[in-house]
């Protein structure tokens, strides 16, 4: 409903309440297969990115393996009866990455409800759930008394912001064209006028998308100084790979009067930016299916920069979904992404609920600049 823009919030609620009830009172086999599907379903975009690296013929392949393994996950949970240990599955299930994959997050549900998002918020929800089902008749009212409860105290969100004016660009540049040589200058060129464009708009920061300067940008000392120049009239946000003597980093660039910091990426997509096995076995697939080509490096501390008395804290495309990024973050975060990857699908619409999901659960405020992204 979210990929094609429904909100409605009466519909998330009912579909909530439905989702759930049915899901706690599945029998064993229907387990397998909720597993299956929701595997299916919840990543079938993961498969997208192949198309690019020319393993089309893997794709059924992954995406055989995803949905087996979450039906496995959920048939050993069907495995039990006691409908106490379901409820605590789904309650902790979110904790769960297999391969490295955090992103389902049943609680994503509830977004755009009546329902709050947090684990306590989502305890109480499945606790009186669990009631209704148990309850006899007219017992059954008493839950139902929770839930309407529930949906009336959600807490308001603080949106306050600041005075600072944040130029966001947003792009539709096709994955297969950013790493056409031919197409370099154009892209290029793109970005310094959407630079440009902030500039003559009396913006403070503009923020363009990750990878928007599709090269190892610290390699390119011209572009470089171009970049620092314009940074003295505005905050330059921007994606590139950053080569230093350990590897190569997937990275932001923070061009702030005439000089740069840079903020390296922690978090690495699984399967994309990393091999999430062991060593020798990460080798000899990146041998076998990537022309020997290397993991990136990732960093190991978040990074936060004050702007003209504004802290944020940055986030590259995958790290933007990550729970420990918000805890104990600033109030602000600049996020940058890449959804070329993944186009046509439904992976920018996923992120953008896991984002408002992470945002409403710590109270904080993204923004966020994605190539083929919302």
């Amino acid at each position: 409903m979210s990929f094609f823009g429904i909100e409605i919030k009466i519909l998330n609620t009912i579909f909530a309440l439905w989702g759930f009830y049915a899901i706690l009172r599945a029998n064993f086999k229907t387990y397998f297969w909720i597993g299956v599907f929701i595997g299916i379903f919840w990543f079938w975009w993961i498969i997208v990115s192949l198309i690019y690296y020319d393993l089309t013929f893997l794709m059924p392949i992954e995406l055989f393996f995803i949905s087996i393994t979450f039906g496995i996950i959920f048939a050993i949970l069907g495995l039990v009866q006691n409908i106490y240990i379901r409820g605590l599955f789904l309650l902790f299930i979110s904790y769960l990455h297999p391969f490295g994959l955090n992103w389902f997050v049943p609680e994503l549900s509830l977004i755009d409800s009546y329902f709050g998002v947090t684990k306590l918020e989502f305890l109480i929800f499945l606790s009186a759930l669990i009631c209704f089902i148990n309850l006899k008749k007219w017992e059954k009212i008493a839950p139902v008394i929770i839930l309407v409860i529930l949906m009336l105290i959600q807490p308001k969100i603080d949106s306050s912001k600041f005075d600072l004016k944040i130029y966001l660009s947003k792009t539709k540049i096709p994955q297969k064209l950013r790493w056409e040589e031919s197409w370099l200058p154009k892209i290029i060129r793109f970005q310094f006028e959407e630079i440009d464009r902030a500039i003559k708009n009396q913006n403070d920061i503009v923020v363009l998308t990750e990878s928007s300067f599709p090269l190892i940008l610290n390699n390119e000392p011209q572009l470089m100084d171009r970049l620092k120049k314009l940074s003295k009239k505005i905050v330059i946000v921007l994606g590139s790979i950053y080569q230093a003597p350990d590897g190569y980093y997937n990275s932001t660039y923070y061009f702030i009067d005439g000089e740069y910091k840079l903020a390296k990426k922690i978090f690495l997509v699984p399967f994309g930016e990393e091999i999430p096995f062991p060593k020798f076995l990460t080798d000899l697939i990146n041998k076998i299916f990537f022309n020997g080509a290397e993991d990136y490096q990732r960093a190991k501390n978040f990074f936060d920069i004050e702007i003209k008395g504004v802290k944020f804290r940055n986030a590259i495309c995958f790290e933007v979904t990550v729970d420990k990024l918000y805890r104990n973050s600033p109030k602000y975060i600049i996020a940058t992404s890449n959804n070329g990857w993944f186009y046509p699908s439904i992976e920018p619409t996923l992120q953008n609920l896991l984002i408002k999901f992470y945002t409403k659960k710590y109270d904080k405020i993204v923004y966020h600049s994605a190539n083929m992204g919302i």
